[in-house]
């Protein structure tokens, strides 16, 4: 991001005190100037306001000034901040230093704070992204620690993010020279600020996570304090993790920690024994040099982590190296070498890696994968093999007229890993009909594959199988396919570090005439509105059900209570049934549960959606708004979602509604 061009403003370079002063910046806006538009964030030490200024949008950060020491680190704040000029370090663009309001004004900043980021909305950045990130932070500091000053609060939530996802260094509220920390002993040396968000004690600033052991040991802070808050930060943007939790979300988190440790336990297991956030290792595609620069970062001895110089150093090498691996994959693969892109300047090469690290997991066209890989058992079908295709209707008691509408969103999340299918008159039969959602996890790659083979290989098995042996055997057929496929990928790519588990939940629901035939393996659920009444056509298969645990455990897995749920095997997955995820077979498996269900008059709609419907709408809540509703099904589906985002929902939502009698479209109450 550009910095922005502000006006000079004569005789307002000046705080109020005289201490803070600058060439270019305005430090006496009018407060007639600046135009609160709404509230970003709030914390213990100043509030965040999204604000015009200049006809342009800024954050204007307000800070809380109740002492004099408060208002000595407002004015400490803005001399650092009146002399600093570096593309990774926030844009200070003018400020107000005089009574009776002070603000901060800074570039807008479209994604917020990393911790945010990572914690609120659950965005997983790419490899592209975390040495982008990873780079620029410590090209921040740097340039900061040769500035001669100490930022000491070093942490995802004083990281933002612009609409590109570059990162810029922030809050300076406890930055400090490093000549004057030089000065001060464990006797003499007082806070000067509370961290924001953090850890305060009289003798200690920062916050307690990202705090080295020498800082909570009440050791004067130096520059090599600041390498190990990045080296912390840098393992928890790669894990998506917060430090000594096993919890992505930051509520979540909060109660680990509660449970685990109180604030001198946790200072104490780092400091003493060595305690450090679980390091990011293959199993999540990182280098294993990156992993071994975060460990060297946190080191427990100081005088052993490396300067900046050396840290960015380092990941250029590991850019270089990443691009050495690329070229020798092309080579391998015939694909379009990117050295003749880079040589016509159209990237630069860490883009050019990154990009490529990323493109190993989506590259691949998972559903064309699905057709190719199953067209040769897939036999063609005669009208005379259409087994349940090809039933007459001469003795069915009663048939659904349908209509159907599906809608999905990703929600909260940065990317959307549902899919879902909706076939009717399946494989031309007239009262055979089929519908399925798919819940990936660990990538969208499983669920992809599955809505595509699903509709498929159940036509194939119509002469051969019962319908519902035939859903049963298609989720099997279709687990064991997409594993054999994501194996070839890896053999391609060898090498290349191309490693992940993708899996995904199902529901899929087929009706044959009159009777309904509902499969589910996971977290996706089915209900039948019956009567005005919800009737579940499905069980939830995760780590809290026991008989699904004691499953799990007999079947040589494992599963452990880990903050506020049971969780399977080292990938701490919640569900216990699942299309994918190679690396928990075979306890983790693909065999569906199947209910067989008679329709009749009684019955008006069928629901089929993924958890991220489920986790805050109960079955009688969904039912009770469909009634509510104007009875078409994409606009029903819709409001569901919706209101499941509204209600706190943060996962990727599919939701399919089927109306099995005919219904007005401007009816809004049964």
């Amino acid at each position: 991001m550009a910095p922005s061009v502000i006006q000079k403003q004569d005789s307002s370079n000046t705080c109020v005190r005289g201490c803070c002063s600058s060439d270019y910046l305005p430090l006496a806006i009018p407060k007639s100037d600046i135009q609160i538009v709404s509230e970003i964030a709030r914390g213990a030490e100043s509030v965040v306001y999204e604000a015009r200024f200049q006809g342009k949008t800024v954050a204007a950060k307000k800070p809380r000034l109740s002492t004099t020491n408060d208002m000595d680190r407002f004015h400490t704040e803005l001399q650092v901040l009146s002399n600093l000029k570096h593309p990774n370090i926030a844009t200070l663009i003018g400020a107000r230093a005089h009574p009776p309001d002070y603000y901060f004004l800074y570039d807008f900043y479209e994604h917020g704070n990393l911790g945010n980021a990572l914690h609120v909305s659950e965005w997983r950045p790419t490899l592209h992204q975390v040495l982008s990130i990873a780079t620029q932070l410590a090209k921040a500091l740097q340039y900061l620690h040769k500035e001669g000053i100490v930022h000491r609060d070093v942490k995802p939530a004083n990281i933002l993010l612009d609409s590109k996802w570059d990162a810029y260094l922030a809050d300076f509220g406890l930055a400090a020279k490093v000549a004057d920390l030089s000065k001060h002993s464990i006797e003499n040396w007082k806070s000067s600020g509370k961290p924001t968000g953090g850890f305060h004690k009289k003798n200690m600033v920062g916050t307690l996570l990202y705090m080295a052991p020498e800082v909570l040991r009440k050791d004067v802070q130096s520059e090599k304090s600041d390498v190990y808050g990045y080296g912390i930060t840098l393992n928890e943007l790669i894990t998506g993790v917060v430090p000594y939790t096993d919890r992505k979300t930051a509520a979540q988190a909060h109660t680990v920690l509660e449970m685990n440790y109180s604030e001198q336990q946790l200072s104490a297991a780092v400091t003493s024994q060595g305690l450090r956030p679980v390091l990011a290792g293959p199993e999540s595609g990182t280098p294993s040099a990156l992993s071994s620069l975060i460990e060297i970062c946190w080191h427990g001895d100081l005088a052993k982590r490396p300067s900046f110089d050396y840290i960015v150093e380092s990941l250029d090498m590991i850019t270089a190296k990443l691009f050495s691996e690329k070229k020798s994959v092309e080579k391998s693969t015939g694909e379009v070498d990117v050295a003749t892109t880079l040589s016509n300047g159209e990237s630069n090469g860490l883009e050019s890696v990154l990009n490529y690290t990323q493109q190993k997991r989506t590259d691949v066209d998972w559903a064309s994968r699905a057709v190719e890989g199953l067209s040769s058992s897939v036999p063609e079908q005669s009208s005379s093999s259409l087994g349940w295709l090809n039933q007459t209707t001469d003795n069915a008691s009663y048939l659904p007229v349908l209509s159907v509408g599906s809608f999905s969103t990703k929600g909260a999340r940065q990317t959307m890993e549902d899919t879902n299918f909706l076939k009717f008159q399946l494989g031309g039969a007239l009262n055979v009909h089929a519908f399925g959602v798919f819940d990936g996890h660990r990538g969208p790659e499983a669920a992809e594959f599955a809505a595509i083979a699903m509709p498929q290989l159940l036509v194939s098995k119509a002469s051969t199988f019962s319908p519902q042996d035939a859903l049963s055997s298609a989720f099997i057929e279709i687990d064991v396919a997409f594993r054999r496929e994501l194996d070839g990928q890896r053999q391609r790519r060898k090498g290349g570090g191309f490693d992940w588990h993708p899996g995904c939940t199902a529901a899929t629901a087929l009706l044959v005439k009159d009777t309904l035939y509902v499969a589910n393996a996971g977290d996706c659920r089915t209900i039948l509105c019956r009567n005005g009444k919800a009737i579940p056509l499905s069980m939830d298969h995760t780590a809290s059900c026991s008989s699904e645990r004691e499953r799990v455990i007999k079947a040589g897995g494992s599963v452990s209570w880990r903050v506020n749920t049971w969780r399977v095997g080292s990938a701490a997955i919640e569900v216990t049934r699942s299309i994918g995820d190679d690396d928990l077979k075979p306890y983790v498996t693909a065999e569906p549960e199947v209910a067989v269900c008679k329709l009749s008059g009684d019955d008006e709609f069928l629901v089929l959606a993924s958890d991220g419907l489920w986790e805050t709408m109960p079955n009688d809540d969904v039912v009770a708004i469909i009634k509510d509703t104007v009875k078409e099904p994409s606009m029903v589906s819709k409001r569901l979602a919706t209101e499941a985002v509204e209600r706190g929902s943060r996962d990727n939502i599919t939701v399919i509604v089927v109306f099995l009698k005919p219904v007005s479209t401007v009816e809004r109450v049964y």
